[in-house]
């Protein structure tokens, strides 16, 4: 299992590598899902990240009614208290080597925008996690590398939250599926890119409304990105991964849900986010 990203076009030594990862799960109340999504687009997206320094990249995606419809397990784990829960994902790449730099900013950023009123009341946030970055497993040989996953703007994505069983460790979770079970599903299927991360904890004075977690240093978190619509490839894919892992007593799945890119200055998917 590595982190290395094969070298191409005569580049041995890539420098811009991820190092972390902000990972932000938000609910908008229903009735302000059009006001939300056009806050965070233009003004949040850039000013509460993008602007930073070392914060080289950042996509959003949105999971509709029937993306939400393919989430497991079914019941609330210790991720999210309602599985269903959870509609607009905000991804950034944090620089290698700058994490406490770009971290250390960025809650300074987000009070002031606090201070200022530019933040958004009619939203609950569900999970907002740093992770970092531990490897990735293409499908092909000469993929697209990690750096470029969130620009390369995939038709779909899907997240899974993991945890260790038994006497493994995050890292053997990982391990195993890195190794093991992605090269046996991986061979011909949509999903061109899976990267593995592990938890971070959020500074101390971050800002009260974003959920702490109190159990995370073991959990492995895979962002994937597919070339076509989720679904197919979540069924294929990712629905038989929770029971693999049990069965070979390195884990369970804790979320795991399909997610489609949002279309940036439209209002697009705003009205089906849930069932009527």
């Amino acid at each position: 299992m590595s982190n290395s990203t094969p070298a191409s076009g005569g580049v041995t030594d890539d420098p811009i590598r991820i190092g972390t990862m902000l990972y932000t799960l938000v609910e908008p109340h229903r009735g302000h899902e059009v006001e939300y999504n056009r806050w965070y687009e233009r003004d949040h997206f850039y000013a509460g990240c993008q602007i930073g320094a070392f914060n080289f990249s950042g996509a959003r995606f949105v999971a509709t009614a029937p993306m939400k419809a393919h989430r497991y397990p079914t019941q609330g784990e210790a991720l999210v208290a309602d599985p269903q829960t959870g509609t607009y994902l905000g991804v950034y790449y944090v620089l290698d080597g700058h994490h406490d730099e770009w971290n250390r900013w960025a809650v300074d950023q987000v009070n002031v925008l606090h201070a200022a009123g530019r933040m958004f009341e009619h939203r609950d946030h569900i999970h907002t996690g740093l992770y970092r970055f531990e490897w990735e497993q293409r499908r092909d040989e000469d993929g697209v590398p990690a750096e470029l996953t969130l620009d390369r703007r995939f038709p779909g994505m899907v997240s899974v939250f993991m945890e260790p069983s038994g006497d493994a460790t995050g890292a053997d979770l990982g391990a195993w599926v890195c190794d093991t079970y992605l090269p046996r599903v991986l061979p011909g299927s949509p999903v061109a890119s899976v990267l593995g991360f592990s938890p971070l904890p959020l500074l101390a004075d971050a800002p009260g409304d974003v959920p702490r977690g109190e159990t995370l240093d073991e959990r492995v978190v895979l962002m994937c990105f597919i070339d076509d619509d989720p679904s197919a490839s979540f069924e294929d894919v990712f629905a038989p991964l929770g029971a693999a892992a049990e069965a070979a007593g390195v884990g369970r799945v804790l979320w795991a849900s399909p997610f489609i890119g949002t279309v940036p200055g439209t209002d697009t998917y705003t009205d089906q986010l849930w069932e009527a």
